[in-house]
């Protein structure tokens, strides 16, 4: 793949990007190349017959998990983000669920996306976490680094790089 051979190792998708078609693409055009890479795959968002709604259920977390292996052509993620909180479940129990598919040799790395730092706090005191997203233009200058100690160095650093490479 002429991505891998430029450099690029880290592929980030979403099991709700294009209701799980853009797993697929990424599954078959990765294939060669998993062992040289970094896949990471977001989940918590499931698909209505008229909305997207967030489900951290452990149980849904499970499903999710082995569908995404199924259309990454996978054994393993190597990083799994919780997309999205959903109202009526702890992050907690979400995060457990996670932990239980690391302990299985499913997922490598457990994330968060849009999150706060208190919510991070309660989620790492479950599971350590390897990651935290937030969405974000960061060409626009109004990014600020997250109120987390742990979080900020790390994303104040990429915040600056990718301002820069957004002027370039």
């Amino acid at each position: 793949m002429h991505a891998v051979e430029l450099g690029m190792t880290l592929f980030d998708t979403g099991d709700f990007y294009g209701a799980g078609s853009n797993e697929e693409l990424l599954g078959e055009v990765l294939a060669p190349c998993r062992e040289e890479i970094v896949l990471a795959t977001k989940t918590g968002v499931r698909r209505t017959v008229r909305d997207m709604v967030p489900d951290g259920t452990p149980g849904y977390l499970r499903k999710a998990c082995d569908a995404s292996l199924s259309r990454l052509r996978t054994d393993r993620i190597d990083m799994y983000y919780l997309a999205r909180l959903a109202p009526d479940v702890p992050v907690e129990d979400s995060v457990g669920a996670m932990a239980e598919l690391v302990a299985a040799g499913k997922i490598r790395h457990v994330g968060l996306s849009e999150v706060s730092a208190a919510t991070v706090r309660r989620a790492h005191a479950v599971h350590p976490l390897a990651a935290v997203q937030a969405s974000t233009h960061y060409g626009s200058g109004t990014w600020t680094a997250p109120s987390c100690p742990r979080c900020a160095s790390s994303a104040s650093r990429w915040s600056r790089t990718a301002r820069s490479a957004a002027v370039y």
